[in-house]
């Protein structure tokens, strides 16, 4: 993605400077495709035009944002977003993964995407995983149930866990900016590296982001909330040296809501 540019920004600079193909990382094989249009398909007539990846994810944007804008609350955020067609990524998970903990709370955590247990439990960071953000959160006095709200930038687990794609945030970014102004946080946590690239618009690494308060803004919020990007749990399964990270970044959460009067 190039630098400067958040995917929604991305798909619609492709757009207007008129690219209308989808292109692989290989080159495709244009015979085969002739002909195997030639033998499934009746011919194109000479006005009518193929259609364009590129646009329809376009206006598939424009829908998200409309549908997620008209949300007015939580609940009807949930259910736009599970009538939402843009997303392909609905047709291979369970269920929705929409959130966790209490919408009331000042503290709000967005993850990447779900995985395997959060799809089969329909709660975002469920399993081992959670179970270790419930320890580190209470080794700050906060409870998982009671003062902190948890969700995700996209709410549908991809198919075997890989890696979501530009397109796949910038459709779900519509979504997790009105989810975010609709709860309205004193502060806001990114967990992961994917979250905070989505959310504060950033190539960065989560090793570069970690450590230090950063701004969160949108066109509807009328201001500006902390945001503390910080290492995902799963991550810390598999780097236990990296803790002692975690718990730097958490101490630093602790004392901003001391400096709120949150905790």
């Amino acid at each position: 993605m190039e630098a400067g540019l958040n995917p929604a920004q991305l798909l619609q600079w492709y757009a207007d400077i008129g690219v209308n193909e989808a292109i692989g990382e290989t080159s495709p094989d244009r015979r085969q495709q002739r002909k195997h249009i030639s033998e499934k398909a009746a011919p194109l007539s000479a006005t009518s035009e193929a259609p364009s990846p590129v646009s329809g994810t376009v206006e598939s944007l424009k829908e998200a944002t409309l549908l997620a804008s008209g949300a007015k609350t939580l609940e009807e955020l949930k259910a736009v977003l599970e009538n939402f067609q843009g997303l392909s990524l609905k047709r291979t998970a369970t269920q929705i993964v929409f959130s966790d903990g209490t919408p009331t709370a000042k503290v709000m955590l967005v993850g990447e995407a779900p995985g395997t247990e959060e799809d089969r439990a329909g709660r975002p960071f469920a399993g081992a995983q959670g179970e270790l953000l419930d320890k580190m959160l209470a080794a700050i006095g906060l409870n998982r149930d009671s003062d902190v709200y948890i969700t995700t930038v996209i709410n549908w687990r991809p198919p075997g866990n890989r890696v979501l794609s530009d397109t796949e945030v910038a459709l779900s970014l519509p979504f997790i900016q009105r989810h975010i102004e609709l709860v309205n946080p004193e502060v806001l946590i990114c967990v992961g590296g994917g979250a905070a690239k989505a959310l504060l618009l950033t190539s960065k690494s989560i090793l570069r982001l970690r450590g230090k308060w950063m701004d969160y803004t949108s066109e509807e919020l009328k201001r500006t909330i902390p945001s503390l990007a910080m290492l995902t749990p799963a991550y810390l399964m598999g780097s236990p040296s990296q803790k002692k990270l975690a718990w730097a970044d958490l101490l630093m959460l602790k004392e901003k809501l001391i400096e709120l009067g949150v905790l």
